[in-house]
């Protein structure tokens, strides 16, 4: 989804002259996720307390594509305890997800940034497959019981990203605002320095992503 983030990162590719496309969609052949992914899929869905048949993307979203490189940015609202259940996950141990070990640090660490915006009703209770998959969301801020169904959905879709983008032969590159980087000698948040950075920064997040897609 475009917002202040993905459109200064977009400004950034285009003065670097980067190749890319803005906001890609990935159309999912269902033919490529065999039986053993299916069966990964149908376990996170269990484990976030899923219950019938577990809904399977027709389509996902990005934010840039860069040859066989599709990149997307994780908003404070991905980082909580039901993304940190889909990261315990077989698959993320099974194959190698190189954002995986940090997210579950981020999981663990950053849930309060979540609820600031998680918070708002449309967020914790979601779209009506929400409460399809999930059941009907606890009151706001209650974790017990059902819990927020809409967090638990995003969590799900963040892991059909996950494994898509690999059988389907793209290099996943999760990007998020707890990044940090060095410049004027001291580490800044990723978010921070994106919110206006100078010409010499959009140049060193320039290089920066390039690095990220060697």
């Amino acid at each position: 989804m475009e917002h202040l983030m993905t459109r200064q990162l977009d400004l950034i590719l285009r003065e670097g002259g980067a190749e890319y496309d803005f906001l890609p969609e990935l159309e999912v052949n269902p033919k490529y996720l065999d039986e053993k992914g299916r069966n990964w899929l149908k376990e996170i869905f269990v484990d976030l307390g899923g219950v019938g048949s577990f809904p399977l993307l027709e389509k996902v979203k990005f934010d840039f594509k860069m040859g066989r490189h599709l990149l997307t940015w994780d908003e404070d609202i991905h980082f909580n305890r039901y993304r940190l259940i889909t990261l315990r996950s077989d698959m993320y141990s099974e194959w190698s997800f190189p954002f995986s070990e940090s997210y579950k640090r981020l999981c663990r660490t950053y849930e309060k940034e979540a609820q600031k915006i998680g918070f708002q009703k449309r967020i914790w209770e979601g779209p009506p497959i929400a409460k399809s998959c999930f059941g009907i969301a606890s009151e706001i801020g209650d974790f017990s019981g059902t819990g927020a169904s809409g967090w638990k959905l995003l969590a799900y879709n963040d892991s059909q990203a996950d494994i898509q983008t690999r059988i389907h032969g793209y290099k996943l590159i999760r990007l998020n605002p707890y990044e940090t980087l060095m410049t004027g000698g001291s580490l800044k948040r990723l978010d921070q320095l994106l919110i206006n950075p100078k010409e010499e920064q959009r140049a060193m997040l320039f290089q920066w992503l390039m690095r990220k897609i060697s």
